[in-house]
């Protein structure tokens, strides 16, 4: 207090300062929350990676068998711990359905989904881009739908936040914005970066247009690059625990630099048309935009089968060893190779005995 101050400016600062120590506190005394991450994308395009990053375990990422789960935790001033449950789906879409498990009514109102693309495969980009998408949203918007029937009004507060970012957005009647907060992520970057400048620029435009269709924001990633990294890790804080997102002030449009939009600041007049191969504008046949860009895309980079293969047997890998579970597996394939020698045996003397009667 200087010495023109009054008893009065005196009691006004004083009561200033305290909802300013209230509004700081707010955040910090409130109650623990927990909430759910779900990521799932093209195999082997960092997925696991991305999660020890973000959760600084230094330590080899090993393939996902199928679904695997871990958590974060993180500590307030108040001692409360957040809790983020992580979950990853492994095997490319060859095991989609299993996104159920993560996409439940327990999950879906503090929930976010992580698509992780491989950029150094565009022949693989869209049949999983399209694939895994379909499944995530047809279990949030079940689970949703199941949620609202316990909790009325659920449903329409997770579709206000989903489109609060389309408020006063010229595409606000052209978007189809995904039920929960959702992030595309372009792995594989340091490969991507190679590729011919006109390849680029097709795969970057998609990708734009797809994520703003969708409401998602969308960030190129890349383990060999520090910067790329840190960006990853800021943005899944943002999902889990309701940290600051990346900086808009490093948002990145040109398909010749690692793209970073968040979702609602792109716009379909900045992305252009779709990129039509030569030839084929009298062919297309599309509905709507979303099956248009996929024609434009599919006709630059033919997708590959998206029939699904036999995985390797996780009951063989050692990361998965259990000693007694192991000794007694092995025991009852012993048996069952018994069992098919015997019964084979048994097979040839009744043939044998059969051409003995013809004769």
């Amino acid at each position: 207090m200087s010495k023109g101050d009054s008893i009065w400016d005196l009691a006004i600062e004083t009561v200033h300062q305290q909802e300013k120590d209230g509004k700081d506190g707010q955040q910090e005394n409130r109650p623990a929350e927990e909430s759910s991450v779900l990521l799932m994308g093209s195999k082997t395009s960092a997925k696991t990676s991305i999660i020890l990053r973000f959760l600084d375990r230094d330590e080899a990422a090993k393939p996902t068998t199928a679904l695997e789960f871990t958590f974060g935790r993180r500590a307030r001033n108040n001692l409360a711990k957040d809790v983020v449950n992580i979950w990853e789906l492994g095997g490319g879409t060859f095991l989609s359905r299993l996104v159920d498990t993560a996409i439940n009514v327990n999950s879906v109102r503090q929930l976010a989904v992580i698509l992780v693309l491989d950029l150094s495969r565009p022949d693989d980009l869209w049949v999983t881009m399209e694939t895994l998408l379909k499944q995530a949203r047809a279990a949030a918007d079940k689970s949703i739908a199941e949620l609202d029937k316990l909790q009325p009004g659920v449903k329409q507060a997770l579709r206000k936040k989903a489109w609060e970012k389309y408020d006063e957005h010229p595409d606000k009647d052209m978007v189809d914005p995904f039920p929960v907060p959702l992030v595309i992520v372009g792995g594989k970057y340091d490969v991507f970066q190679d590729f011919d400048s006109e390849k680029r620029k097709i795969i970057c435009k998609t990708l734009r247009f797809v994520a703003h269709n969708y409401g998602a924001s969308l960030l190129f990633f890349s383990l060999k690059m520090k910067q790329l990294i840190d960006r990853g890790r800021v943005m899944i804080n943002h999902l889990s625990f309701g940290a600051a997102a990346p900086q808009l002030k490093s948002m990145q449009l040109e398909h010749n630099k690692p793209i970073y939009i968040p979702a609602g600041a792109d716009a379909f007049q900045q992305i252009g048309p779709p990129p039509l191969p030569e030839g084929n504008v009298g062919t297309m046949s599309a509905r709507n935009p979303v099956e248009l860009w996929k024609q434009a895309f599919t006709g630059h980079f033919p997708q590959v089968s998206a029939v699904p293969t036999v995985q390797d047997d996780p009951a063989k890998d050692p990361q998965y060893a259990e000693s007694s579970i192991d000794a007694m597996r092995q025991q009852k394939d012993e048996e069952l190779e018994r069992y098919r020698k015997n019964a084979e045996r048994k097979s040839r003397e009744i043939a044998r005995m059969r051409d003995g009667l013809k004769m």
